[in-house]
Parts: C-alpha cells; structure tokens; sequence
C-alpha cells in the first residue's frame, strides 16, 4: 500500500461519524422517533467507550467518567460553533 492510500485519523473519524449518522437515519426512517434514535446512539456510544477504555471486563474509574465527560462536552461545544457559523453564513 503506498503512503497516498493512507487515511489519516481525522477522514477515518469522519467515514465514522457518517456511518453512524447513516444508521440513525436508517432507524428514524422505520419509524423510531429520533429522541429515541439519539437516545440509543448516546447509551451506545457509553458502552463501547467504557469497553475501549476499560476493555471486556473494566469499568471506568471516577476520573476515568470525569475525563470522557469532558471530551464529549467539549465535542458537542464544538458540534455547537459549527453549526451557529452554519446558520450565521446563510442569514449573512
């Protein structure tokens, strides 16, 4: 494989974030309210960075639960900028 077929981390992050979106779409669209579908992604999403971070068996410390807290609200703070620039260009 050559250097150029290479993903870097951020379209790897990025085909994720699609992927998942394009199952909570899949969801709502048989019929889920998307509260619901949200709610599921969110649950999800907690089972599986207490597996990544604590494998099979662990769980997160209360440290542990401090850190990832603040990673997802630092995400969705993020999440949030983006989408009142978003809404500001097309009001401009």
């Amino acid at each position: 494989m050559s250097k150029t077929n290479i993903k870097t981390d951020h379209e790897i992050h990025l085909e994720c974030l699609n992927r998942f979106i394009d199952l909570a779409n899949t969801i709502k669209d048989e019929g889920v309210d998307i509260k619901m579908v949200s709610h599921g992604l969110m649950s999800a999403s907690g089972y599986y960075t207490t597996y990544a971070l604590g494998g099979n068996s662990g769980a997160l410390s209360d440290l542990g639960m401090e850190k990832v807290t603040a990673a997802y609200r630092r995400e969705l703070e993020r999440i949030q900028n983006l989408k009142k620039e978003q809404v500001n260009s097309t009001v401009e």
